[in-house]
């Protein structure tokens, strides 16, 4: 989204090492949300936008591996509005992305490491949480200093 860290380099670095890359199709009714497998750079430009002005996979787009349909994720980039240094992430209410670190605590790989790419400006002394908000790994932020 317009207010979060652009990853296109770091998506062009997943393309270029050979590394396998998954993009989130949020299901907007719901908290669901898939992570679908992209196939190279041109495969993102080709992505449609949803109404978020997000590109993801098309709801009838089912030709696209799902990671915990296989062989699961080693690690995800969380985004987010805000994020403090104890793991706590505030998201934007709908849960998409604690709804499916839960289903990846059932697959056999286990919870992805997770990251949060931040702004440092987005780095609170303390984020509001609830039960069902899971604890992010690491925030990457720039710091000038």
């Amino acid at each position: 989204m317009h207010d979060e860290v652009r990853t296109d380099d770091i998506l062009q670095d997943i393309f270029k090492r050979g590394k396998a890359c998954f993009i989130p199709r949020y299901f907007t009714k719901s908290s669901h949300m898939d992570m679908l497998r992209l196939r190279d750079m041109e495969d993102v430009k080709m992505l449609p936008l949803t109404s978020w002005n997000i590109q993801q996979p098309a709801d009838d787009d089912n030709n696209r591996e799902e990671a915990l349909a296989t062989g699961g994720l080693d690690l995800i980039l969380m985004p987010g509005l805000g994020f403090d240094k104890k793991g706590n992430r505030l998201g934007r209410g709908k849960g998409f992305y604690d709804t499916y670190l839960e289903r990846c605590r059932t697959h056999p790989k286990g919870k992805p490491y997770t990251i949060a790419l931040a702004f440092k400006e987005q780095l609170c002394a303390e984020v509001p949480v609830g039960e069902h908000d899971i604890l992010i790994d690491e925030v990457l932020y720039e710091d000038e200093e």
